[in-house]
Parts: structure tokens; C-alpha cells; sequence
């Protein structure tokens, strides 16, 4: 599956989801929703930048602090 056809079938369940929004991420669809490569994601982690939750060996990550990383790191231009 190419990154169109991920990001196409991402925007239509996000458009029309079929039950109760998803909130926890894997690694790989949280790198996706913020824009990053999974490496630099997990670069993230490590620094502690990000909090995960961890279940077995799986690293998910909640949207909720995925939206509260995106609003403490914008910066806006002034003079």
C-alpha cells in the first residue's frame, strides 16, 4: 500500500468512523499522524517528549497527548 492510498483510506475513516474514535496509536500510525518518520518518533520517546503507554511490547501513544505535543511546541513569528 503506497503513502497516497494510506493517507486516502486514513481521511475516509476519519470522515466516517463506524464506532468510537480510536485513541491509542502505534508507533507507526502515530509517526504517520504527526507528520514524522518512525525513527524520528521514537527519538522522541526516548527524550521523554511524549508519554506512551506500554502493553506487553507493544508502544501506543494517546491522541490526547499527541494533541498536547503539536499545542506546546507551535511558536509563533514576532519581531
Amino acid at each position: 500500500m503506497t503513502r497516497v492510498e494510506r493517507l486516502n483510506k486514513y481521511k475516509a475513516v476519519r470522515k466516517n468512523p463506524k464506532g468510537p474514535a480510536k485513541r491509542l496509536y502505534s508507533i507507526p500510525e502515530a509517526a504517520f499522524y504527526l507528520g514524522r518518520t518512525v525513527d524520528a518518533l521514537r527519538e522522541i520517546l526516548w527524550a521523554g517528549k511524549i508519554p506512551y503507554v506500554k502493553d506487553g511490547r507493544r508502544v501506543l501513544l494517546d491522541v490526547k497527548d499527541m494533541d498536547e505535543y503539536i499545542e506546546r511546541n507551535k511558536n509563533r513569528f514576532s519581531y
